[in-house]
């Protein structure tokens, strides 16, 4: 009698999906979301709450990209402030950058301030979020430029992309980033 139940439960369950044709105009609308304004994209998910659960998780996986960066940026300096940079060395460094950069604004859903456990992103990340994008694309921007610099092997243009991608890092560390302790 229960598996019954539960069969008839599960038909009227699915039934109410819409089968595969809705299922079909579901993934057709997801792709269609999927190719809305990066900066759209990057504010809804300023905006989109974590659970509890979830926010630990992308705390930490913002921690990890962060300090991806850190060491990208260290590494970096290392290399440009030595006698003769090793290109491939500061190819690695640049790609981490332009790689990680995109993600920044993804890594900040609502839910994982300070409210949600230990972080140095304070609050003004949520409360002012369009500075916050902008600051975050303009850090985008100058690591993609420095990676093509250094895709190119221009060690020049690297040199001089650097100050870029330092202010561009500065410029969202001051207002959004809690000193650390």
């Amino acid at each position: 009698m229960r598996i019954a139940f539960l069969t008839v439960a599960c038909c009227l369950v699915l039934s109410d999906c819409g089968g595969p044709q809705t299922s079909q105009a579901n993934n057709a609308q997801a792709n269609i979301s999927d190719s809305r304004d990066e900066n759209q994209a990057a504010a809804s998910s300023l905006q989109a709450r974590v659970s509890a659960g979830d926010a630990a998780k992308v705390m930490h996986e913002r921690h990890e990209a962060m300090e991806g960066l850190g060491k990208a940026m260290k590494a970096l300096h290392r290399q440009l402030e030595s006698g003769k940079p090793d290109i491939d060395a500061v190819r690695q460094q640049t790609a981490t950058m332009a790689t990680t950069a995109p993600r920044i604004p993804g890594l900040f859903p609502a839910g994982t301030g300070p409210d949600a456990g230990k972080t140095r992103a304070k609050p003004q990340i949520w409360t002012e979020h369009d500075l916050f994008l902008r600051r975050a694309k303009d850090f985008e921007i100058a690591a993609q430029a420095i990676d093509a610099a250094a895709r190119a092997g221009d060690l020049n243009k690297v040199m001089a992309s650097h100050d870029g991608v330092d202010k561009a890092c500065k410029a969202c560390h001051d207002p959004f980033r809690a000193p650390e302790h």
